[in-house]
């Protein structure tokens, strides 16, 4: 910690006793003619000393400890009542609010018992015996009042702050889940097209293999290329959801990806034609992302249900240039095809739901001529 941010922190612990010193400098002994003591420089050290125990208000225990020693020996000495005892409720309330209630309750008591204590030796060495007990009622009930009331004020300063720091911890704990929730989602994805990709491509080696042993050897290298990279995947976002930094390249999921995802594709023995708007612009990141979740999962669902078809993405923009169009479709699946699976997963409703999300629309039907077309607008 350098110099200037030593002072600075003490500034900042030390201003709240500066107008307890200015009070007390400019008032002790003005109103109490019959005190055994007039105010001397001794009661002037005692005053600011009482004061200055609030800069070490970050130990409560402490301030509260020091500075009943300060005014009780004040009040011993016989000097008059005067602005120390504005300190005595500083120094409550903030023990309240540092401590718990129980122990600020039991070190307050005591406190305030030690101080009457003082305050009545004091009125009996000062005052005629039948003035000192109206004059210590009136004292304990005023002054246990303006107690009680810092007690009270403390607390709630602590339930306060108490509440904002579990606030901030919840939603620390809701950003970290919803990080790895949306991990766990691209890991589901990027899994789930891997294996479907594998299944189509099994399929296919299983489907020839009797008939032509290089398309299902093509087919098993497809499937030992595309496990790879599935596996490689997987290690990253394990790592990822574990905490750790991790030497294995994923591209954010975006359009950016998109090549990578019609390669794989495309070995699985679909016919893919890809169409991209040269005049689309920079997407923001949100927009991305979705975007290429709709693309994926829609390509996902061709390899899943309709198989070695042909398919078409068309990727650009609509509403003058103020919304980003994107198409999947395919023509369904061709006669003979290895099936591969049906009604697997809830995908559509996923990207519907991210789509209407993001403020736009998704469109999901079989066509008339067979095969289906997946249509979504996303607002730029």
């Amino acid at each position: 910690m350098g110099r200037g941010e030593r002072v600075r922190r003490w500034l900042l612990d030390a201003w709240p006793s500066l107008p307890f010193i200015g009070i007390g400098l400019a008032t002790t002994g003005s109103s109490q003619p019959e005190a055994w003591l007039e105010a001397d420089l001794p009661a002037y050290v005692l005053v600011v000393a009482a004061s200055l125990t609030l800069i070490i208000r970050r130990y409560p225990l402490l301030c509260l400890t020091l500075n009943g020693i300060v005014v009780v020996g004040y009040l011993s000495l016989g000097y008059p009542f005067g602005p120390i005892l504005l300190t005595t409720p500083a120094v409550v309330l903030v023990m309240a609010a540092r401590s718990p209630l129980d122990q600020a309750i039991l070190t307050t008591t005591g406190y305030f018992a030690v101080l009457l204590a003082a305050s009545w030796a004091k009125r009996v060495r000062e005052q005629p015996p039948e003035f000192v007990g109206p004059a210590m009622t009136w004292q304990a009930l005023g002054w246990g009042s303006i107690i009680t009331l810092a007690v009270v004020v403390g607390v709630a300063l602590r339930v306060r702050r108490e509440a904002r720091e579990t606030a901030r911890v919840d939603q620390a704990h809701q950003f970290g889940s919803a990080d790895r929730l949306r991990m766990a989602e691209e890991l589901h994805d990027s899994l789930g097209h891997g294996l479907a990709v594998i299944a189509m491509q099994a399929g296919m080696a299983l489907h020839v293999l009797d008939r032509d042993a290089r398309d299902a050897r093509a087919a098993l290298e497809a499937v030992r290329a595309t496990s790879k990279e599935s596996l490689t995947d997987l290690r990253a976002a394990l790592e990822s959801l574990r905490g750790k930094e991790t030497k294995l390249v994923r591209p954010a999921p975006g359009l950016a990806c998109l090549d990578r995802l019609a390669d794989r594709v495309r070995r699985a023995g679909v016919d893919l034609q890809v169409q991209v708007d040269p005049r689309l612009p920079e997407l923001p990141s949100r927009v991305d992302t979705i975007a290429y979740q709709i693309v994926h999962e829609s390509l996902t669902n061709v390899l899943r249900h309709a198989g070695a078809a042909s398919a078409r993405v068309r990727i650009a923009c609509a509403d003058h240039d103020t919304k980003l169009l994107l198409e999947v479709t395919d023509t369904g699946r061709v006669p003979g095809d290895p099936p591969v699976g049906a009604g697997i997963g809830s995908g559509i409703k996923e990207i519907t739901a991210q789509a209407e999300a993001a403020g736009g629309e998704l469109r999901a039907r079989p066509r008339p001529g067979g095969g289906f077309a997946v249509m979504a607008w996303l607002p730029l």
